[in-house]
């Protein structure tokens, strides 16, 4: 097993670049590629850093040579050929060729476009501009980048023994919470926790802890390369970055309406099974499940990712018996600012009701709280989202209006348009 605690103190090694290889992502961005590359390859889209938490002066703490030198490195990765045969032959959700040929040349081709950075009051602005398949590949790296060189910056003056039992308290922590989940025996959980890791050798870690702490309870990880290497499932299926430029490209408040629809629509066409698992609270849960076609009632399931779990949780069941369908035969997906406590609380609420199932991030992967003094690793909100398309601005509204984005004047409008009533905002903590 690595020493992470030695690799950390001598990180400067070239053997561990933050993001080591082009898979280094989480497998619904290459789904999602596909998609995109199939059905609006020459949307132009600009993403951009967000950080949620300005309490963080992320250009205060980061060098902006060793931010560039990073970025300049993922520019030159490309696929290997190992990493090539494990996208083209491997099989996925028990379907083999889940990547089509014409889109792995694509991949195989691929350098991840430019970027633009620049410091403005102790935050990076930090932006990516081109084709939506390619640029899009730019975010959880970016966002990896970013959580370990903070990491890194905090840890840099610690010594060789204060490094090894800080590594040892953090393992310690994750076990317990491995043992508390043991106690529930149908749980089914997996790893969602790259774009906000701790370091990739310390989300290696936590993945091969579960592993051997939780055996098929553990249903594996949404980082490619991990799944990779260590022979699990690669997790993911879709995001709010579909609907949210879908959205912005629409010309009317009519087809804007139906922007959501349309996403879901071309997944449909491109997968089945266990991949179609509706996300719905881009613009809002309740008139999204209102006005949703009937097929999407089909659906294997959905993910919530804002607002109160449980509220949203009990609206997608009643949803689903208002249809015909039987909540006992759908899955939940719980996915937003997940830990132990909150994953034992909704598993004994709603295990035999419906399949449930946890995405865990941030808390598995970076749950450093408390371990330095003032608190100098304690999570944060760092997201990449898409703020344009073809020159449009993008607007997300969420469950929590705590994690809504876009231009103030567009956020009411789509408010109107997709009748968004009160909301009661919740802390966003990842």
């Amino acid at each position: 097993m690595v020493d992470i605690a030695t690799r950390v103190y001598n990180h400067k090694w070239k053997i561990d670049p933050i993001v080591r290889s082009l898979i280094d992502t989480d497998f619904y961005k290459l789904l999602m590629c596909q998609s995109v590359f199939r059905n609006r390859p020459d949307t132009n889209v600009t993403f951009s850093l967000i950080n949620r938490s300005k309490n963080i002066r992320l250009a205060d703490l980061i060098d902006e040579g060793e931010l560039r030198e990073q970025l300049d490195h993922v520019r030159g990765l490309s696929l290997t050929r190992g990493e090539s045969t494990w996208l083209r032959g491997n099989t996925f959700y028990g379907k083999r060729q889940m990547f089509r040929p014409d889109f792995m040349e694509f991949l195989e081709g691929l350098r991840l476009p430019a970027y633009q950075l620049e410091k403005r009051d102790g935050q990076y602005e930090l932006t990516f501009e081109g084709k939506w398949p390619e640029v899009m590949l730019w975010e959880i790296p970016a966002l990896a980048i970013l959580m370990e060189l903070r990491s890194r910056a905090v840890l840099k003056d610690m010594g060789r023994f204060e490094l090894q039992v800080l590594y040892a308290r953090a393992m310690t922590r994750l076990w317990e919470k491995i043992e508390a989940l043991r106690k529930l025996p149908d749980l089914l959980i997996a790893d969602f926790g790259t774009r906000r890791r701790h370091s990739f050798l310390w989300q290696d870690w936590c993945v091969q802890a579960m592993m051997e702490g939780l055996g098929d309870r553990f249903t594996g990880t949404s980082n490619c390369l991990i799944a990779m290497r260590r022979d699990i499932e690669a997790i993911g299926t879709n995001a709010h970055e579909l609907p949210m430029v879908y959205a912005a490209l629409a010309d009317s408040d009519q087809e804007l309406r139906q922007a959501p629809y349309e996403v879901l629509a071309d997944w449909h066409e491109e997968h089945d099974g266990n991949l179609r698992i509706i996300l719905p609270d881009t613009y809002g849960t309740k008139g999204f499940l209102k006005h949703a076609p009937d097929w999407l009632a089909g659906w294997t399931g959905i993910r919530i990712d804002s607002g109160d779990p449980a509220e949203y949780a009990e609206i997608a069941i009643k949803w689903w018996q208002d249809r015909g369908e039987d909540p006992r035969q759908k899955l939940i997906i719980f996915s937003d600012g997940l830990d132990v406590e909150n994953i034992v609380s909704l598993y004994n609420q709603f295990h035999g009701r419906v399949k449930v199932s946890f995405g865990w991030g941030t808390l598995l992967t970076n749950d450093f709280r408390d371990l330095v003094p003032d608190n100098g690793l304690a999570p944060f909100s760092l997201v990449c989202k898409a703020v344009a398309a073809n020159g449009r601005p993008t607007v997300k509204l969420s469950d929590n209006p705590g994690k809504a984005t876009g231009p103030a004047d567009e956020v009411e409008r789509y408010k109107h348009v997709f009748d968004i009533g009160q909301q009661i905002e919740r802390e966003v903590i990842v």
